[in-house]
């Protein structure tokens, strides 16, 4: 049978709780949704910024090159790195942002600077001792390259780090080249619009928690808003990918991080990534992560799971220790997608279901959310209608200003 999912979201809520029930079942939603099959649209003839050497690589020969650049940074099925080098490109340094070059460092762990043992290039990390690069490292650069895949949440640092990149550039009045790519949830834009007293290096500008721009196009926004330090600009050029528009959906073949591990994680992450600032794991240390939510001692979830130290995720919240909790695996990919939007339900239903609220949440919650107006709302007692509709005129401000930088077609 094939359906095309409704964007309902008493329809999506009416689905949350039968889900939630199946779980206490023990059946996961990936064996729910077997049973029907939805209608998608993808396009797999999508060209990257960096597959279009025509359009930059003039402007790097004879230059000294730095990128900004990760494991997902390939071209085809060389990396970046190796691509221009083979095109006689100086490549003289490579700056790495959060889960460093190769792209295995636990979220939010330090990565230390080193030298590539492949190509003797430097890599400077930019989450380490600094998250821009000093004046130090800016000299004996000619250029600036950017290509990393994102995945279009604020809290997902690559745009930060980004930024911060621009910045740099512009006081040391060197260009800056995005190689652009499709963004997984370019599709919609939503939640609550950052407050400036919020912004930190989770969210630095005043943007949604989706913000449905591609990283060119971020940067176009950033430079064009003036919201580089004192009003900087940077010389920015962007190669836009070819083949993408807003509307269709990217599938990501190389986790841009070790716990966003398939789609289903990945259109659930701008959801889930809120319990980051809770007492509630998002599977971390699991085969699931960001799909499965719980905690020890959670009366409603009968799913059972523990999170154990390993590669991408050393230390895990409740390391060790059996959590109770829902198996969402399935849901991001064939509902929370076709949604277009955050879905609340769950983090109002596990802080309703609390025996504990006043612990409930923790001090990182604003800083993802943006604003301390979810969390007071969700103490209150609104309904996700009640808190989508206080968004409603920040999200309608943030629509005129992101239009103006779109480089393909809106959804």
């Amino acid at each position: 049978m094939k359906i095309k999912v409704p964007e309902s979201t008493k329809f999506l809520h009416a689905l949350a709780i039968a889900i939630l029930l199946l779980s206490s079942t023990h059946l996961s939603t990936s064996q729910i949704v077997s049973r029907v099959e939805v209608v998608i649209s993808t396009d797999d003839n999508v060209q990257l910024g960096a597959e279009q050497f025509e359009k930059y690589l003039s402007l790097l020969k004879g230059k000294r090159v730095a990128l900004v650049a990760n494991h997902t940074s390939m071209v085809g099925k060389s990396h970046l790195v190796d691509t221009l080098k083979s095109k006689s490109v100086q490549i003289v340094k490579v700056f790495a942002p959060e889960h460093g070059f190769r792209g295995a460092a636990d979220a939010g762990e330090k990565v230390a600077s080193t030298t590539d043992k492949k190509t003797g290039i430097p890599i400077v990390s930019l989450y380490g001792d600094n998250k821009k690069p000093t004046a130090a490292q800016m000299q004996g650069i000619d250029v600036v390259v950017y290509d990393i895949q994102d995945v279009g949440a604020r809290f997902y640092t690559y745009i930060s780090t980004m930024s911060y990149v621009m910045e740099a550039c512009a006081e040391a009045k060197i260009p800056f080249i995005v190689l652009d790519r499709p963004n997984p949830n370019g599709h919609f834009i939503d939640g609550p619009v950052l407050e400036p007293a919020f912004s930190s290096f989770v969210g630095m500008h005043p943007v949604p928690i989706v913000h449905g721009m591609t990283v060119g196009e971020y940067a176009q926004m950033v430079n064009g808003e003036g919201w580089l330090k004192n009003k900087l600009k940077c010389t920015l050029k962007v190669v836009p990918c070819i083949g993408w528009k807003h509307s269709q959906y990217y599938q990501i073949t190389i986790p841009p991080s070790p716990n966003l591990g398939n789609m289903n994680a990945i259109y659930l992450y701008p959801t889930l990534c809120l319990f980051e600032g809770t007492i509630v794991s998002v599977g971390r240390g699991t085969d699931k992560p960001f799909q499965l939510i719980g905690y020890p001692g959670f009366k409603d979830g009968k799913l059972e799971f523990t999170p154990k130290s390993g590669p991408g995720s050393k230390q895990p919240m409740y390391e060790n220790k059996l959590c109770n909790g829902f198996d969402l695996s399935g849901f991001g990919e064939n509902f929370v997608r076709d949604s277009k939007t955050l879905y609340l339900f769950w983090l109002i239903n596990m802080y309703q279901t609390t025996e504990n609220k006043a612990t409930f949440f923790n001090s990182f919650f604003d800083k993802l959310a943006g604003t301390d107006q979810l969390k007071k709302q969700i103490i209150a007692g609104k309904t996700e209608e009640e808190i989508k509709a206080f968004w409603k005129p920040g999200l309608m401000k943030f629509k005129e200003i992101r239009k103006k930088y779109l480089l393909y077609a809106d959804v």
